[in-house]
């Protein structure tokens, strides 16, 4: 079903109903954030990233024996067939992370499109691998010999961090990543979302709808915010330079990236609690430059602009803060919202119909052809 919300001329399908769903809303009136149900207020402060993706996937909250089981078998499929390996060995160095991630997912799909019978398998498989993929290629790089990928990390979010740094994380920043996994992990009908569900439409697999939603997340104006936030916030040494340089960027019409949201009007219900996170690490890490800065510029946008910041903004200073390098910054997005395509292909396909809008045509009216030595 396909609604028009508004007759005026809109783009981007803006305003476009596209289709039912029980898995997350967008309050747009009272900028708030569930999953089904639950709010991502509630989800941040007591859940982990792995009951949001059995909640997200499942419809419901695991219980104890059920998280415990579900950690267990997450960490079995972290590992990667040898096969994978060598095509993660032979993408070069040079290459966007998120491309990666396309290729790695890609490949998978090649090997083990048998597990699409079982509508879990693949969803988790892709859970828990996807944080391997990123860091044996990135490490083989770095390295120049295959990675020590072996973790008694019971989390997706511990997992990585130790994996990336060579040593087991505090609680504190393990749990910070938890929280920004889940932060990321749904957001209704986004453009790779989106993306992810027209694919499905059509009864291509699993595979194939991921790799496009990748391709989707991959550009700037969906994936990309809190990777050019980042290089905004640290062009800058100290808040006063931060205020002249935004205000100077606005007066050039210049793109702010990582403010406002084309779904919320006063704030984003995911940036205060990454706020939140930041401004704990920044006080772990004795930060007397970068969250200053990001809040500078948070208030001269808000007052120049009234533009406030959406969930890239803060995440951006919570991954830095976390020794994370930029450019995995769109790929630990794909490591979270992958829970949340999961679940979209899989709604999809239990009540599919081929996706198929039209559009208004602008063209010139129908005219007589016109033979070419009369042209």
């Amino acid at each position: 079903m396909v609604e028009t919300a508004t007759k005026k001329k809109v783009g981007g399908l803006a305003g476009i109903v596209a289709g039912d769903s029980a898995i997350c809303v967008c309050g747009a009136e009272d900028q708030s954030l569930t999953y089904r149900g639950y709010g991502i207020e509630d989800l941040a402060t007591h859940a982990s990233f792995e009951e949001v993706a059995w909640l997200l996937l499942r419809g419901e909250l695991p219980t104890s024996h059920q998280l415990t089981q579900y950690r267990a078998r997450l960490k079995t499929l972290r590992v990667l067939p040898d096969p994978l390996k060598r095509v993660l060995e032979l993408i070069p160095r040079t290459a966007h992370m998120m491309d990666v991630l396309r290729t790695g997912c890609s490949f998978l799909g090649n090997i083990e499109a048998h597990q699409e019978r079982d509508p879990f398998v693949s969803s988790d498989r892709l859970l828990a691998s996807f944080g391997s993929m990123l860091l044996y290629w990135h490490l083989f790089h770095k390295k120049g010999q295959a990675p020590n990928m072996d973790s008694a990390q019971d989390t997706v979010a511990g997992y990585f961090l130790e994996i990336l740094h060579g040593k087991a994380p505090d609680d504190l920043a393990r749990r910070a990543l938890d929280v920004s996994l889940i932060l990321y992990a749904e957001h209704e009908f986004n453009a790779s979302t989106f993306t992810a569900r027209t694919i499905t439409s059509t009864l291509a697999d699993y595979y194939s709808a991921v790799t496009g939603a990748i391709g989707a997340l991959s550009g700037p104006l969906h994936g990309g915010a809190n990777e050019k936030a980042l290089e905004l916030i640290q062009r800058f040494p100290n808040r006063e330079a931060a205020e002249k340089g935004v205000l100077a960027a606005l007066a050039n019409k210049e793109l702010i990236m990582g403010f406002g949201h084309r779904v919320y009007t006063t704030k984003d219900p995911r940036s205060p609690i990454n706020k939140v996170w930041a401004e704990r690490l920044a006080k772990a890490t004795n930060d007397k430059v970068v969250l200053p800065v990001a809040e500078c510029i948070e208030q001269v946008m808000w007052r120049e602009k009234k533009l406030f910041p959406n969930a890239d903004f803060y995440s951006a200073a919570l991954y830095h803060f976390l020794r994370i390098p930029t450019p995995m910054f769109t790929p630990l997005f794909v490591i979270a919202r992958i829970s949340g395509w999961s679940a979209h292909i899989q709604e999809q396909r239990e009540h599919n119909k081929l996706i198929r809008p039209v559009s208004r045509y602008i063209g010139p009216d129908r005219r007589p052809w016109i033979p070419i030595e009369r042209r």
